[in-house]
């Protein structure tokens, strides 16, 4: 047999064999193309020598790991759209045509279909989970949730509540299995759901009861419904008659609602039974509203429409890949179970590693944390270099499309890390905010498992672009979803132009919203005539057809120079700093330099500082002056890395000892930074920094 020849007669099924082969070859030494093993005369110990190692390579065909195939040409993953001439207009590279995705299922085109197809395939399976600290795990079947879901909604129906749009059920509650019951209580009658938020406020809170005319509100304890009580009795709205609780009341409860007119039941006081009136794709699902930074809550209409193409987008990305993929994303529409969470925040890492999920949606800051938590264990400089190069050698397979979990520096270097979230991660969702390039490609390689990140906004429904399987690059934010195409306008006073490849991000498509309850001057300023929705985030579209976000346009102010600044791209920036945890940069059109206030991490700020030689607690150093100049320069040197001009970076500091937060009203309940209230609060410090010489 000739060499060639054996070497062709080595292929797999599901391979290339024309790479294997290429791979084998530089494996071997070079030989001539009329090799032939039968014109050597070889001792037996060159034969059994040679065997070794053809079986060696063998084995190493045959349990090499394979990269992912993609789902598309990673090099052009969103295809150029002709839209009245727009050239910055581009769709997603799987369709076939500009027709964009609506359903993916035929039988999935609601919330309550997508349940219901959940529920022929998992029947009695496990649905929703719930546990006590330091107890097991409680599951309710698909069956049980359904039973639940057609009794609780007959009951809404027999104590007045009307299929939309008519009336809208208010549900004040955390997350937990009674919620997700009577959402789908609400949508098997097709009555439209409005979520409230203790976090929103009291102000807030009226104006949604007001504006929506809630009259029934179902909560999970007790406070939550005396938060209602108080604002009945206060007279400032008149439309609430009813609340019913999850969870058992007191006797004092029942009588305060009586005296303010509102009745109050628990939830097992209104089951009955009654035929369905399942929703069509045109009804609403949701009015969810979102906080803003300035002004009252906007009411964004959710259709059932928009939620399922929606979902029919990421399955359509995910389970052209791989069907392994599906079940994670499309949760119940697969008949996948979803655990929640109930107890002390803290103890949020042992529930994981209790649950063991498989899928794990998380916000960019978490992740921040787990990274920091890594490179913080690791104190040794002979660690820090292994760590630092078993990162670089799971990034090069990273590169070839290979992600995996059972290399060799999984099991000698990863494999406890990978633990502390369970052992069981496959997929990890992140959006919300931007996540640094370096961070994501860390735990990619780290956590051994499939890290998305999409972008979107409640107005389109979640997301409107979502990363490629494959494509395992950082710094952008993926293609566009098959539900929707994405076009960028000019922003003439940022100087950015469509015809560039940049501008402000607008979105078209079945997963935008109908617009904002009872506000047309608001939906006017989101959607134009033609349908398309403004963000307000500037993006770039990048060689590859992916989308990557560089700045915000909604709230930029001009410096005395004539200078605009989008402080919220520089906040971005200066997160990355190690002592760095929330970060507000201030500006003012007399002034010719930026000014931040800082909060310093806790967990790191002292033993950062002392690495320097001051030594003191958190409170002390944030006032210390030493403290103050090495953060500042710091966070220039995190600032000139990553590209910012001078006058984008802050040229004063002030170091704050409390955390932004919802509860001290610096914070929306979205983690947005309130920035006009931020401006009030610091005004004196702002005054101060400003007062000094010019710098």
């Amino acid at each position: 047999m000739q060499f060639p020849e054996w070497l062709r007669s080595l292929r797999f099924s599901g391979g290339d064999s024309k790479s294997e082969m290429d791979n084998l070859k530089t494996l071997l030494p070079s030989l001539p193309s009329s090799f032939s093993l039968s014109s050597l005369s070889l001792s037996p110990s060159s034969i059994i020598g040679l065997g070794a190692l053809a079986s060696l390579t063998t084995y190493w065909l045959v349990t090499r790991p394979r990269p992912i195939q993609p789902p598309c040409d990673l090099q052009a993953q969103s295809i150029s759209v002709q839209v009245t001439g727009d050239q910055s207009c581009r769709r997603s590279a799987l369709l076939k045509d500009d027709n964009l995705l609506e359903f993916y299922y035929e039988d999935a085109k609601t919330v309550y279909d997508m349940f219901q197809r959940g529920l022929r395939i998992a029947g009695n399976g496990p649905c929703l989970g719930f546990r006590k600290p330091g107890e097991p795990y409680q599951w309710i079947s698909y069956t049980e949730v359904a039973e639940r879901a057609q009794v609780l909604g007959s009951g809404l129906l027999a104590k007045g509540c009307k299929p939309n749009p008519q009336q809208y059920v208010g549900i004040f509650a955390q997350n937990r299995p009674e919620w997700v019951i009577t959402e789908m209580a609400c949508y098997t009658f097709s009555m439209a759901l409005v979520p409230l938020y203790d976090t929103l406020g009291l102000e807030a809170m009226v104006h949604i009861l007001n504006l929506a005319e809630i009259s029934m509100v179902i909560c999970d304890k007790e406070d939550k419904a005396e938060s209602l009580l108080k604002i009945k009795e206060k007279g400032v709205t008149t439309t609430l008659s009813c609340l019913v609780l999850f969870n058992p009341f007191s006797a004092a409860l029942l009588e305060r609602g009586r005296k303010c007119g509102v009745e109050i039941l628990q939830l097992s006081q209104i089951m009955v039974g009654s035929n369905i009136n399942p929703p069509k794709p045109q009804d609403l699902a949701v009015v969810c509203f979102t906080s803003g930074t300035t002004g009252k809550p906007k009411g964004a209409m959710i259709t059932h429409g928009n939620i399922a193409s929606n979902t029919s987008s990421v399955i359509k990305i995910l389970e052209v890949s791989s069907e392994s993929f599906v079940l994670p994303v499309s949760m119940f529409c697969h008949g996948a179970r979803v655990g929640f969470y109930q107890g002390d925040i803290s103890l949020l890492m042992d529930d994981i590693k209790t649950l063991k999920p498989t899928f794990f949606p998380v916000v960019p800051r978490l992740l921040n944390r787990i990274y920091d938590k890594i490179l913080g264990s690791v104190t040794s400089p002979l660690r820090r270099v292994i760590l630092h190069y078993a990162v670089r050698r799971k990034q090069a397979e990273l590169s070839s499309g290979v992600v995996r979990n059972n290399s060799l520096w999984d099991r000698l270097i990863f494999n406890k890390i990978q633990a502390s979230l369970g052992g069981n991660l496959r997929f990890i969702l992140t959006a919300s905010a931007p996540i640094s390039p370096t961070v994501l490609s860390f735990l990619r390689a780290t956590l051994g498992c499939l890290i998305f990140e999409g972008y979107g906004q409640t107005e389109c429904t979640a997301g409107c672009t979502f990363s490629m399987p494959g494509d395992w690059s950082a710094g952008h934010v993926g293609a566009p979803l098959p539900c929707a195409m994405v076009k960028l306008t000019d922003i003439p006073d940022m100087n950015y132009y469509a015809k560039n490849g940049e501008g402000e991000i607008c979105i078209r498509g079945h997963s935008v919203f109908r617009g904002y309850l009872k506000d047309e001057e608001r939906t006017g300023e989101a959607l134009d005539a033609d349908g398309w929705l403004h963000t307000g985030d500037v993006g770039q579209w990048l060689p590859n057809g992916t989308l990557r976000i560089v700045d915000r346009k909604k709230h930029i102010f001009k410096l005395s120079q004539g200078e605009y600044i989008a402080p919220e791209k520089i906040e971005n920036v200066y997160t990355r700093c190690v002592p760095v945890l929330q970060v507000f940069v201030h500006g003012d059109s007399l002034q010719s330099y930026l000014i931040g206030v800082v909060v310093p991490d806790p967990e790191v700020f002292v033993n950062w500082a002392k690495e320097r030689g001051v030594v003191g607690s958190y409170e002390e150093l944030c006032q210390n002056p030493d403290v103050k100049k090495a953060v500042l320069e710091d966070m220039t040197a995190v600032a000139k890395e990553a590209g910012l001009k001078s006058f984008e970076q802050v040229k004063d500091l002030y170091l704050h000892p409390e955390m932004f937060s919802v509860s001290n009203g610096l914070l929306t309940p979205t983690l947005k930074s309130k920035r006009v209230d931020l401006r009030r609060v610091f005004s004196e410090q702002i005054a101060q920094m400003y007062s000094k010489s010019s710098i």
